[in-house]
């Protein structure tokens, strides 16, 4: 063999070496494998706060307002202030993520007020009181803000020239207020509520007098919701 020939055959052997050299490092570079891409957690929406469901409650406040007398003397109207408190409870639904209807029922403690109306000494009292009513509200997340309106009930007593007569009145009631939720189940809430009365008569040793009650009430509650 000559010697060129020889030159030829090394070089074939060493890059036929080079060449599967090279190969096998290619399939080693593949076979090892491709690290998977970060994956970002799954986004959640956060929640806005259920105002649906029933709920009960109680509440104390300040009423003020007059007592409205017509009768042989002619018309007086006689300053009633005092603290209030009762109970209270309903039944909200939320229209759309953030728009309330709901109804309420309250009863209120009573109350008393003495006045002279044409001489004659009389004292008048709401033994009890309350209202039916239908609230529409806007929902910020826990923060309700609502109005209301509906209808008052009243049952009035008035005595004076040493008797009494009773009535029940019936009147409309309109405010609004805002509400707090608290917790999932505990709601705070500041209200006001603007009532009117009809005028009843009342006749006690032949004499007579009309008298009705408007008022209003700046109250705090405290209530729980099912």
């Amino acid at each position: 063999m000559s010697r060129k020939t020889t030159l030829f055959t090394i070089a074939g052997t060493t890059a036929l070496a080079a060449a599967l050299l090279s190969g096998q490092a290619y399939a080693a570079d593949i076979s090892e494998p491709i690290p998977a891409a970060p994956t970002a957690d799954p986004y959640v929406a956060p929640t806005k706060y259920d105002w649906s469901g029933a709920y009960v409650g109680g509440e104390v406040g300040y009423g003020f307002g007059s007592y409205g007398v017509n009768g042989t003397a002619g018309k007086q109207n006689f300053d009633k202030d005092g603290f209030v408190g009762g109970v209270y409870g309903g039944y909200n639904y939320m229209v759309t993520p953030d728009v309330l209807l709901g109804a309420e029922a309250d009863l209120g403690f009573g109350s008393s007020a003495t006045f002279t109306y044409g001489g004659t000494p009389t004292k008048a009292e709401s033994s009890v009181a309350g209202s039916i009513r239908g609230r529409v509200g806007y929902a910020f997340d826990n923060v309700l803000v609502y109005g209301t309106t509906g209808v008052a009930l009243g049952q009035g007593k008035a005595s004076f020239n040493g008797g009494s007569d009773e009535n029940t009145h019936v009147g409309w009631v309109v405010g609004a207020g805002v509400e707090a939720a608290l917790t999932d189940n505990i709601i705070a809430r500041a209200e006001y509520t603007y009532t009117d009365m009809d005028k009843k008569t009342y006749s006690v040793g032949g004499q007579s007098e009309k008298a009705d009650l408007d008022g209003s009430v700046i109250s705090l509650g405290l209530g729980y919701k099912f």
